[in-house]
């Protein structure tokens, strides 16, 4: 699946991308598992093929890969993202989202067409729910204006993108918005996928940690309106 007909943003040129994908590549591919592999493929529903590196494995590697490497700009991050969503072998794409996590701070609000481009090629919650939560959400806190954005993608047609709206808050606690957290699982409140709805459900449980009572409220006054798996996942520590 690529990525709703829009322009893939170009590659940036970047040194540091080329040898970030260069030791990544060789160090990956020295650890690649067949039949570990062929184990996440079926895990992850075929969506992309893997090279069989289970998650410690793969984090010592990162670190390995990253060691004594300069803190990257932002056209660093875009291509280097870029770079390892060529791959085809997931764990490269992991490695991409978690150094975005990392170094999310060095990007601007115009790096969000990027990770939107991420988000919709190949989609799967393993990438987007990374990418919602601890790329997209620090760039909306850092960045307001990009709030009317979310208010767009929460109704765009793509299921991912309103996930992702919907899941960009996760870690806001006492700085959630929850006005629009509410309006947004309102609006898509009857969405029909399965990942819409569990989506629902997670953003109001975690904001639960924070104010119980709005949620519960809420929960209350649109059950009629709310799929059963959003309730009963907004409401599992309540």
């Amino acid at each position: 699946m690529q990525s709703n007909g829009q322009r893939r943003p170009r590659v940036p040129r970047s040194d540091l991308a080329e040898l970030l994908e260069a030791r990544l590549t060789e160090a990956f591919g020295a650890a690649a598992d067949a039949e570990q592999a062929g184990h996440m493929a079926a895990y992850m529903k075929d969506v992309a093929p893997f090279l069989g590196i289970r998650t410690p494995l793969r984090r010592e590697l990162s670190r390995a890969v990253t060691k004594d490497t300069p803190k990257p700009s932002e056209a660093d991050c875009a291509a280097l993202a870029l770079r390892c969503w060529d791959l085809p072998q997931r764990e490269y794409r992991y490695f991409a989202a978690d150094y975005l996590r990392r170094h999310v701070s060095r990007c601007s609000s115009g790096f969000l067409p990027v990770v939107r481009h991420l988000i919709v090629t190949v989609p799967w919650w393993d990438t987007v729910d990374s990418l919602a939560a601890h790329t997209v959400g620090p760039l909306v806190a850092a960045d307001p204006a990009l709030a009317p954005v979310m208010d767009e993608w929460i109704g765009d047609e793509d299921l991912w993108v309103a996930r992702t709206a919907l899941l960009h808050q996760l870690t806001y606690k006492s700085a959630t918005d929850a006005g629009r957290l509410f309006a947004y699982c309102r609006r898509q409140s009857d969405h029909p996928d399965f990942f819409v709805r569990k989506a629902i459900g997670w953003c109001l449980r975690e904001y639960a940690r924070t104010d119980p009572g709005a949620v519960r409220a809420f929960v209350v006054a649109e059950r009629d309106s709310l799929s059963p798996l959003s309730v009963r996942e907004a409401l599992k520590n309540l």
